[in-house]
């Protein structure tokens, strides 16, 4: 276990303020749409068109201008530049704001809206237009390109990098997921297992796996991040600079 890694995971709250709906919550995307019409490979090949048209209006949304990243992103790229250990950012978000804020070492384990995927090739190609049954593969010329997206019933990307960092790892940090979505939500039980000194949840609520953490705060996710942030940087500073 590292002494000064820490991995971090974000789900939908750490969006929420930048005019992205959550899922889950009262009023959220699968109130609104049933996930078994768009979010499985069956929906897929039952009805493609339907599918697409689903996240185009998605990505559609993600590339307005009032859409960008928040002080919560904005303060995991200040963490991860001032933190003198490695800090992992795991997000289960397909929208791609912390890449605009300048995270680094970051891992999309649902997949990215702006990019597709080619059933046939494999190849994964960056996408910000809309997709459609036409939608041709630049690499094999082959119609239907589907969205890069981790649907249900589908293994998530990157779960040996991720399992890895956390092995190394001495803080675990969950931001704004409802702890309810596996296997990202058992990732606070792994952490436990191996042995991470310190599991911090920052919500806006307790999520389903709360009483698993050491420590948790709530409240929003641009109010609370940046504090923690603030606090964890001024506390490392501290210990640095006391005599040894």
């Amino acid at each position: 276990m590292g002494q000064d890694n820490i991995v971090i995971l974000t789900g939908a709250g750490i969006s929420q303020e930048s005019g992205l709906d959550t899922f889950r919550d009262e009023g959220g995307i699968w109130s609104q749409v049933k996930l078994e019409d768009v979010a499985t490979p069956e929906a897929f090949h039952r009805d493609p068109a339907k599918v697409h048209s689903f996240y185009n209006a998605r990505r559609k949304r993600l590339q307005e201008s009032a859409v960008k990243p928040n002080n919560a992103h904005l303060a995991l790229v200040r963490l991860q530049n001032e933190w003198p250990g490695e800090v992992t950012v795991v997000t289960q978000n397909v929208d791609d704001l912390h890449d605009r804020a300048g995270t680094r070492n970051l891992i999309h384990m649902h997949g990215e809206l702006v990019k597709a995927r080619c059933p046939t090739c494999n190849l994964t190609t960056s996408w910000t237009g809309p997709l459609t049954v036409a939608s041709q593969c630049p690499s094999c010329r082959l119609d239907g390109l589907r969205p890069h997206i981790v649907w249900f019933g589908e293994v998530p990307l990157e779960m040996r990098r991720i399992y890895a960092a956390l092995e190394k790892a001495s803080i675990f940090v969950s931001i704004g997921t409802s702890g309810n979505v596996y296997p990202a939500a058992g990732l606070i039980a792994y952490a436990h297992k191996q042995g991470v000194e310190r599991c911090v949840e920052l919500n806006l609520e307790p999520s389903e796996s709360s009483r698993l953490f050491d420590e948790r705060i709530y409240g929003r996710a641009t109010d609370v991040v940046p504090a923690w942030v603030e606090k964890l940087l001024r506390q490392r500073s501290k210990s640095s600079s006391s005599p040894s």
